[in-house]
């Protein structure tokens, strides 16, 4: 994991052997020590979220429980991430879960958790890591702000390069940030463009406290069409547009997903919508509309390569072909009549040939089966692109079939050695963070890039909703989780 050089806070900091600085004092031998980084990410009367960062600079330990003692005796922890966290009195305990117990020598992990306070919140002198003290010099920085990394210019142009995505000059970079859903929705159920939601400067500031570098924009292509939907045509698409621009210029990169499209599918089960327009997600795009909306919007963005095009949210035609999944990666590709569907399809190959047909140079994130969560066939039905220029977007949530290191690492990282991989959704089901805290530091570990859902205050009671308000306030667990991860990552 890398982290940055200092740490910029709300209320206090204190680091022991901090992010930045040397360890040349301690014993090159050592048997034991350790160095940890406190951060308080925010605070408001009566209450806190801290960041632990924890450094094992000592022997390699295959589980580990850091404690410490909160100076206020009304200082207490109410809702923990990534350990398990225990308080007797003023000492707190937070012990390592299954997933990350193992720290070699040089390697960190993060923690954190929500807190409570009366009187004051002073910072903890003191951490120990398995009974051995951190030792190191302590400071202490006060601000009265939330302070992120700066982000200066545009945001960068992105192309494929081998199993990377690169700037204009080369440098690998990954996306990083969050889902913005609405613009797939609003316009087909009477909520107008973005669901009530800001897309202004103010909203996009926000966003860059969380050191967020990307921005999933979800899409309608019967409204960006105007032929279903309200607004629709050059007044969704101008909306659109204006939005793209202002986050670019802010330094974030945007990735535009055809998200619900046209197509009946009146024998699809109970659950699933049968509605022919576009009010829901589809097993795979149309031939009616999903080609003509790319050409649309590759010609509306071509030139600005800061924008990547995302061709179709979350196939899965293996669904309607009986879980026929050598039929589902042929409609896949291919499309036309697919087994089970009424509907002709436009396979992956007609949506890269209706981007490329207008000169437009963006990079394509094509999602794999089981609602992009299998990429296993990805390479061997990979479509033709002039340009090279193709990533795999990958979803992984709690609840999908690859949800563990043992398939990230049997199913994804041999792919991602070949292929860009960018994970475009991700979430968890109860509002937690400890699955979602797995995840992001594999893909660290993977140089995967990652964009959480969503960024919309829903309320989160079954998960996946990262803020209560627009200004960017976290939700417990989830929300304050992701945010101190991303403060402590770089693109």
């Amino acid at each position: 994991m890398r982290h940055r050089q200092a740490v910029l806070a709300v209320g206090a900091a204190v680091a022991l052997t901090a992010a930045g600085m040397t360890t040349a004092a301690l014993p090159a031998a050592a048997a034991a020590g350790c160095s940890v980084v406190y951060a308080v990410q925010s605070q408001w009367p009566g209450g806190f979220t801290a960041n632990v960062a924890i450094t094992n600079v000592g022997d390699p330990l295959s589980s580990w429980t850091l404690t410490f003692d909160f100076p206020g005796a009304g200082q207490k922890v109410t809702q923990g991430w990534s350990a398990r966290w225990t308080q007797s009195g003023t000492r707190v305990s937070a012990a390592s879960m299954s997933w990350n117990g193992s720290l070699g020598t040089g390697a960190s992990t993060s923690i954190g958790f929500g807190g409570s306070w009366s009187d004051a919140n002073p910072v903890p002198a003191s951490f120990a890591l398995n009974g051995t003290t951190c030792t190191g010099s302590v400071t202490t920085t006060t601000t009265t702000t939330t302070t992120t990394p700066p982000v200066d210019g545009p945001a960068p142009e992105l192309r494929v390069s081998g199993n990377k995505l690169v700037t204009a000059d080369g440098t690998p970079y990954r996306l990083l940030g969050v889902d913005r859903s609405s613009g797939e929705f609003a316009c087909v159920q009477g909520k107008g463009m973005w669901d009530g939601g800001p897309v202004d400067q103010a909203s996009v500031d926000a966003m860059k406290t969380w050191n967020i570098h990307a921005v999933r924009v979800p899409l309608n292509e019967e409204c960006w069409l105007g032929v279903y939907g309200s607004p629709g045509g050059a007044t969704y698409q101008k909306a659109v547009k204006d939005y793209v621009d202002l986050l670019v210029a802010n330094g974030i990169n945007v990735i535009l997903d055809l998200h619900w499209t046209w197509g009946a599918y009146p024998d699809s089960p109970d659950w699933h919508c049968k509605d022919e327009h576009a009010v829901c997600q589809k097993p795979m795009p149309d031939a009616r509309y999903s080609p003509q909306f790319w050409t649309s919007v590759a010609t509306t963005f071509k030139g600005d390569d800061a924008v990547v095009f995302d061709l179709f949210n979350e196939p899965y035609p293996e669904m309607a072909a009986g879980w026929d999944k050598a039929l589902g990666w042929k409609c896949w590709r291919d499309g036309g009549t697919c087994a089970g569907l009424p509907y002709e399809v436009a396979g992956m190959q007609d949506l890269v040939d209706a981007v490329r047909s207008t000169g437009a140079t963006n990079v394509l994130m094509l999602g794999g089966l089981e609602w992009a969560n299998d990429l296993r066939e990805w390479l061997t039905h990979k479509p033709v692109d002039p340009l090279h220029n193709l990533a795999a977007s990958w979803h992984a949530y709690s609840f999908n079939a690859c949800a563990s290191e043992a398939c990230w690492d049997s199913q994804i990282a041999p792919f991602a050695q070949q292929v860009p991989v960018v994970l475009g959704e991700f979430g968890q089901d109860d509002c937690g963070f400890e699955y979602m805290q797995r995840l992001v530091d594999w893909a660290d570990a993977h140089d995967i890039g990652y964009l959480a859902w969503t960024w919309n205050p829903w309320g989160c009671t079954t998960g996946a909703v990262l803020i209560k308000d627009w200004n960017g306030t976290p939700e417990p667990g989830i929300g304050e989780g992701l945010k101190a991860h991303l403060l402590s990552v770089t693109p």
